[in-house]
């Protein structure tokens, strides 16, 4: 048996100093840079999945600063309109990378969105590119990673300037915009379950970690698309029977943090888990099922946040908490 530890990390707007979401001096940008490398020191995750890196440059600096342990990197060719994409770190070699982005024909896809004048259009891939890699930790366990940002619950109106808006005109708009997220991040939840589905299926081998900023708590219809047959949840009774879903299920790790940590970004005064570790079966060996350790790092200062994302430009850190998977495989 080996250690094998994974970690999801929402970065916050990783820009270099002067640009349009960076910090707008040097100083402030080298104490984030440090911030976050003195977390992903500490704790020391054997992969690390990364989101709202908004520049290759900084994500580079940052990597500098970890003291050579991750010499395999990737990052989505596929940012958003921001410039945030997602990406990963690893200490094993990235044996295959692929890139995820079309809504496919199996799932929704398409489905309604706005332009930038509040225009009905179709939206036919997901707002940031998915990741997935492959990493063999032992050479007889490969396990596939797939890293997602889908679409956030934080509202942006459309804007004729072309300057972000975070506040409706009226509940019309406000209703109108909120459904059209959800409806997103619904085809964005599909799209990822249908290629875990596609890694599954009669698959005994390769093992499967969706991780990332899911955007949603564990109740939320979004987040339970990726867990895919329910009713053998970690806690309940199914959980150690074997039936025919266990194929192509995914379980959603997050009932084993400890109820006081359960949370990973504070909005409004309000703690949610909106950052997710689901993995399938095959690291999870054993009957009884062994499960890993698994906690969310709240320990560092978590800012409460509002509905404008700019409010804390240049703040040191993150204003999301890492959720950390220790297995043993």
């Amino acid at each position: 048996m080996m250690v094998f530890k994974v970690m999801t990390w929402n970065l916050e707007n990783l820009f270099e100093p002067g640009t349009e979401f960076g910090p707008d001096t040097q100083d402030k940008y080298q104490q984030k840079l440090a911030a976050l490398a003195e977390v992903i020191l500490g704790l020391d995750p054997d992969v690390l999945a990364v989101q709202e890196v908004g520049s290759p440059a900084a994500f580079h600096e940052l990597v500098n600063l970890l003291q050579g342990r991750y010499p395999d990197l990737r990052l989505s060719a596929h940012p958003d309109s921001r410039g945030i994409r997602v990406g990963f770190l690893s200490k094993f070699t990235i044996d295959e990378t692929e890139e995820i982005l079309a809504f496919p024909q199996e799932g929704l896809p398409k489905v309604p969105g706005l332009d930038q004048l509040g225009n009905l259009i179709d939206v036919t891939s997901l707002g940031r590119g998915a990741l997935r890699i492959q990493v063999s930790p032992r050479p007889e366990i490969p396990v596939n990673f797939i890293t997602a940002h889908l679409k956030s619950k934080l509202l942006t109106y459309p804007s004729a300037t072309g300057r972000p808006r975070y506040s409706p005109r009226d509940e019309n708009e406000r209703a109108r915009v909120a459904g059209v997220a959800l409806l997103k991040r619904t085809a964005e939840a599909v799209t990822l379950r249908v290629n875990a589905n596609e890694l599954l299926e009669q698959n005994t081998q390769k093992a499967l970690i969706l991780l990332g900023d899911m955007n949603d708590v564990p109740d939320a219809a979004t987040t339970q698309i990726l867990q895919g047959p329910g009713g053998s949840e970690i806690g309940t009774r199914g959980f150690n029977q074997p039936d025919k879903g266990d194929d192509t299920r995914l379980f959603n790790l997050a009932s084993l943090i400890p109820p006081e940590r359960r949370y990973s970004r504070i909005y409004n005064g309000a703690k949610e888990l909106i950052d997710h570790i689901l993995v399938s079966q095959e690291v999870l060996p054993g009957h009884p099922r062994k499960v890993p350790v698994v906690d969310s790092f709240v320990d560092h200062s978590l800012p409460s946040i509002g509905d404008d994302p700019t409010e804390r430009r240049g703040e040191p850190g993150s204003d999301h908490s890492p959720i950390i998977a220790t297995f043993d495989i």
